[in-house]
């Protein structure tokens, strides 16, 4: 292929005890996923269909690399996740299959600048000034799920300076992981190297340079990150 200009990476995320990564296509965030976090976003926790938003790849941030404050906002938000990895794809997958496409998992920031975001929500625009800038998700490496399982309970927390701020279970999940599969999959093509981040439990807050934060999910791992 004869390129025009010079084509950019390819975003990927590293593999626990495997010198192979991970090509990321495209990433899918949940909105309100915890019913909790619904409730401190001033939303209904009732059972709604469920929503998404993306990230782009190269918005990826390798596990214990710093998340540099980004500029536009004074309010910039953690927001803990499990991340799903995929390796098949498809339209309108169905419910049994859908853990069929999953390859593995991990832990994902979602960084927030909430200011832009609450100004797109207020005029009706989309939220991508408040969710996909640069160096917004923070990720940890996957592991495959021949190594874990596919988890459907387990502690998801996030400490900010050795203080617990957020924590949930994965059993918390308003729409499981095969419901996002097979949901998302009615909108969208889902493709091989698709990551989905599966929603955050309560207590999203501010962050400020200088701090550390440290992510948890439960048989997964951990992710390790410093603001700069």
């Amino acid at each position: 292929m004869d390129y025009a200009i010079t084509p950019p990476a390819q975003a990927y995320l590293p593999i626990r005890g495997s010198k192979a990564v991970f090509p990321i296509h495209r990433i899918y965030c949940v909105g309100r996923n915890y019913a909790a976090h619904a409730i401190e976003m001033g939303h209904d926790p009732d059972r709604e269909p469920p929503f998404f938003f993306q990230k782009n790849p190269d918005n990826v941030v390798i596990n214990g690399a710093d998340f540099p404050y980004p500029d536009k906002s004074n309010d910039v938000h953690f927001e803990i996740e499990m991340l799903v990895a995929l390796h098949k794809g498809g339209r309108n997958i169905a419910l049994d299959k859908a853990m069929d496409c999953v390859w593995g998992y991990g832990v994902g920031l979602d960084m927030t600048r909430r200011d832009l975001q609450g100004e797109c929500k207020k005029m009706g625009r989309p939220w991508e000034i408040g969710k996909a800038f640069e160096q917004s998700a923070p990720c940890s490496e996957l592991v495959p799920a021949t190594e874990t399982g596919h988890p459907t309970s387990g502690a998801v927390w996030l400490d900010v300076n050795g203080e617990r701020r957020q924590e949930g279970d994965l059993n918390q999940l308003i729409w499981k992981v095969p419901e996002m599969i097979s949901y998302l999959s009615g909108l969208f093509e889902l493709a091989p190297g698709d990551i989905i981040m599966s929603g955050t439990p309560a207590g999203v807050g501010p962050t400020k340079r200088g701090d550390v934060m440290h992510g948890h999910v439960e048989g997964i791992g951990d992710l390790h990150c410093k603001v700069v």
